[in-house]
């Protein structure tokens, strides 16, 4: 009698009980190579027109030009307007607009028999006012040389935007100020305008006392502006 062990094929006792390698649908392996990947070309840009190398090549000629333009601009703000003038003392300019009010108001405080300082008081507070410029707008209702309000009783807006009629009432006003001929100026005018900003009078002293002195009864503006 052969036992069980007899009996095994010789194949069998050769390869144990190792298990065979699983195969797939078409007999390989299951394990599977990784494909090989290969570095990807870099794509050449060219260069775009107007980007940062374009701007980098024209940026000297766009400072230049920068330069240019602002010279020419600060060049005509300082120019003085057209028909403006300097006053001889200060070489304050004054434009033709200026100068002809100026001597409006000067020439309606002297038609009236006011002192000198009358005329100097009403300069600086229409210089303080509007700069000597009639103006159609302002603060409320405020208007003209002295920016009179009518809704104030001062006048219509027609009325306070004439100068001989401005600087008249003004003039009316002023002297009903009591002390009005030795107070100091911004006191005085301030004790008919009755502004915000009271003190702001007294620094057109100087300017006012020499543009009244030009102004003269016979020469008018010309004594300014040949």
């Amino acid at each position: 009698m052969t036992s069980a062990r007899s009996a095994t094929h010789p194949a069998a006792a050769r390869t144990g009980s190792r298990p065979r390698p699983r195969t797939g649908a078409h007999g390989r392996g299951s394990a599977r190579r990784k494909p090989v990947r290969r570095p990807a070309r870099k794509r050449r840009r060219s260069p775009r027109r107007g980007g940062v190398g374009g701007i980098a090549r024209w940026w000297p000629a766009l400072l230049i030009a920068a330069v240019l333009v602002a010279g020419a601009t600060w060049g005509t703000e300082r120019a003085p307007a057209a028909g403006a003038c300097p006053l001889p003392g200060s070489s304050v300019t004054l434009t033709a607009e200026q100068l002809a009010n100026a001597a409006t108001i000067a020439e309606v405080g002297r038609s009236r028999g006011l002192p000198e300082r009358a005329v100097v008081i009403a300069l600086a507070t229409a210089m303080q006012e509007s700069t000597l410029r009639n103006l159609d707008y302002g603060d409320r209702d405020s208007l003209g040389l002295f920016q009179q309000r009518p809704s104030q009783g001062w006048g219509t807006p027609e009325q306070v935007q004439d100068p001989v009629y401005a600087a008249g009432i003004f003039y009316d006003r002023l002297v009903q100020v009591p002390g009005w001929e030795t107070a100091r100026l911004t006191a005085a005018a301030d004790a008919v305008q009755r502004s915000a900003f009271p003190e702001a009078y007294e620094k057109h002293g100087p300017l006012a006392t020499e543009l009244a002195a030009a102004l003269t009864p016979s020469a008018g503006t010309a004594g300014i502006c040949p």
